[in-house]
């Protein structure tokens, strides 16, 4: 990761970030679609993009499990150890969301999706923006994610404010969403 956390584009693309930009990232399967999970007009921008609804909610990635700390205060010294063994990594987990997250980040959930990422470009732009960025397929809705920039190119062109370099760490799946209270996988 070390070479990412000074690399121009890195810096740059967590700057657009901060100044209310949609960015795409690769992530350990797909490429990516992120932006300030703090500014609605940017997540909103990012789900005109996707043609997603709002309703379905976002995942937030982070670099380290500090940056997801405040949504893990109320849980368990049990759950807490599900998920430093499943983290980091592909691991997305439904955390209670405490009103942390506004309703433009977890949709009609009561809950928010949380992952440590262990993708190195991911997790430097998590570094470099200073903590978690929304996490969601670089695709429209209901058509394949982007496995490469050209295809992110492809899918949306001039539309975004930035494309990270590097590419996705080769997992065949998305990563795979459990419930932290029930332990049940809500996406395998």
């Amino acid at each position: 990761m070390t070479i990412w956390l000074n690399h121009q584009r890195i810096v740059h693309a967590a700057q657009v970030m901060r100044a209310g930009g949609v960015i795409a990232y690769p992530t350990e399967s797909v490429w990516g679609l992120g932006c300030d999970p703090a500014n609605h007009h940017a997540i909103r921008r990012l789900l005109q993009l996707k043609r997603r609804p709002r309703h379905k909610g976002l995942i937030l990635i982070a670099a380290e499990s500090d940056q997801v700390a405040p949504w893990l205060a109320s849980v368990s010294a049990e759950q807490r150890e599900q998920l430093r063994t499943t983290w980091p990594g592909p691991n997305t987990w439904l955390v209670p969301n405490r009103g942390l997250a506004s309703h433009w980040v977890v949709g009609d959930h009561t809950s928010v999706a949380l992952r440590v990422t262990n993708h190195p470009v991911a997790k430097a732009l998590c570094m470099a923006f200073g903590g978690p960025i929304i996490s969601t397929s670089a695709n429209p809705q209901k058509r394949p994610a982007a496995k490469t920039s050209i295809h992110v190119r492809r899918y949306f062109g001039a539309q975004l404010d930035a494309i990270a370099p590097g590419q996705t760490g080769g997992n065949p799946n998305p990563s795979m969403i459990r419930d932290l209270a029930s332990g049940s996988i809500v996406r395998g």
